[in-house]
């Protein structure tokens, strides 16, 4: 008589109660062929546990925050502290102008910045900020991209996610990554460009030599806004973020993930002169309940103050370690980096738009997952998402996944 696992058990009882069984579709792994999702029970720097004892190499990290890997003491202790004189106020606090004051001086393009709750939330209170300040209802997005479920974003084709119940308002001009050539052919009376300056929703896809520089010419041009959505890759790829990174400053920035370490927490900002149009002092409204909250603060705070050019040596280190070895064990795939974050695409490359990253064996990521679930190694559930690096793994870990890759290739 076969038993019943717990993981089972679990997902039997949540597919009544929770619509797929999971609360973000991201979560489940139908994509690589497997019936249940994992459901985490702790994790301890790198390292994951499932509710069955089993310990997982994990390269997914919650999807990015946690740049120093789970259960960091340190981030745990300021949590904690905060937590014993309140969890929540509804009224201003120190630590959210003390959280303000760090990403203004990390992001280049930021004078001023607002804290929300989610991703999401961020990116259309940017687009609606975009909109009011120039007057122009329709904006230029980028196939593959995302930046959340809010409607405008997932309307129309190109994001990489279908769904019915949204405005269909025709709002959104959805051009092919790396492309400004299309760019160009639709930036006229666009209130925006939003691009993820360096795309980690289709795989990691970094901007083609020109692409992010072309962006805010014609930007500059047009009278359009050049928003960068940095969820993924602000204080990832550089404390600065991809306009560090690259030297391309946008008019608005998003950001998320590590900015709340590891809580739910997001941003976004920019000029002085922009971000003065929200309310109470603007004509733009914007709010939130929780936004600023004081454990989320409190996280973030802990993270950004010890991101010093030390750390993101020792991660370029990592990486390259990571990278290369990874082209090593699967010479007929493509591996891409930047700082970071990578992929392995189940494809010869290079990976320049969906288009490319869509000719992707699925069949063959999904044996990779598989084989590597089977050794204890936890990659993204998804051909289309990202490795994150942490400083939690180090090159015995590095080392030990390039091995199993390999092992699998053979």
């Amino acid at each position: 008589m076969t038993q019943t696992t717990r993981a089972a058990e679990l997902y039997a009882r949540a597919l009544e109660l929770i619509p797929g069984g999971v609360n973000s579709p991201v979560r489940a792994m139908k994509a690589v062929g497997l019936d249940e999702p994992l459901f985490a029970r702790r994790g301890e720097g790198a390292y994951l546990e499932d509710v069955e004892g089993r310990r997982y190499l994990d390269w997914v990290l919650s999807w990015g925050p946690l740049i120093f890997g789970h259960a960091d003491p340190e981030t745990i202790e300021a949590v904690v502290a905060a937590a014993r004189e309140g969890t929540t106020f509804g009224t201003a606090t120190e630590g959210e102008v003390e959280l303000a004051a760090e990403i203004v001086d990390a992001v280049p393009s930021v004078e001023q910045v607002r804290l929300v709750s989610s991703g999401t939330e961020a990116a259309m209170s940017a687009l609606r900020l975009a909109r009011a300040a120039t007057g122009r209802e329709p904006f230029i997005r980028f196939a593959g991209c995302y930046h959340g479920h809010a409607d405008p974003f997932l309307s129309e084709a190109g994001s990489g996610v279908a769904t019915l119940g949204i405005r269909a308002s025709g709002e959104g001009r959805v051009a092919p990554y790396n492309d400004l050539g299309a760019v160009q052919a639709v930036v006229e009376g666009a209130a925006c460009v939003f691009v993820e300056p360096v795309a980690g929703n289709m795989g990691v896809v970094p901007p083609a030599d020109g692409f992010l520089e072309g962006l805010r010419r014609l930007c500059d041009e047009s009278g359009a806004l050049l928003v960068f959505d940095e969820v993924i890759t602000g204080f990832r790829v550089a404390r600065g973020g991809a306009q560090e990174r690259f030297g391309v400053l946008p008019d608005l920035t998003v950001l998320g993930k590590i900015v709340g370490g590891g809580l739910p927490l997001a941003a976004f900002g920019g000029p002085a002169e922009l971000m003065e149009r929200l309310a109470p002092v603007g004509d733009v409204y914007q709010a939130g309940t929780l936004s600023g909250n004081p454990l989320a603060t409190a996280a973030g705070l802990s993270v950004l103050r010890r991101l010093t050019p030390e750390v993101y040596e020792e991660l370029e280190r990592r990486g390259a370690r990571l990278e290369q070895g990874l082209r090593d064990a699967a010479p007929d795939w493509c591996v891409q980096r930047v700082g970071a974050m990578a992929t392995l695409f189940a494809h010869p490359g290079p990976v320049r738009k969906l288009d490319d990253a869509r000719a992707s064996s699925a069949d063959r990521y999904g044996e990779l997952f598989r084989g590597l679930l089977e050794r204890g190694i936890y990659v993204a559930p998804s051909q289309f998402e990202a490795l994150f690096l942490s400083l939690a793994h180090g090159d015995d870990e590095i080392d030990q996944t390039v091995a199993a890759v390999a092992d699998l290739m053979a």
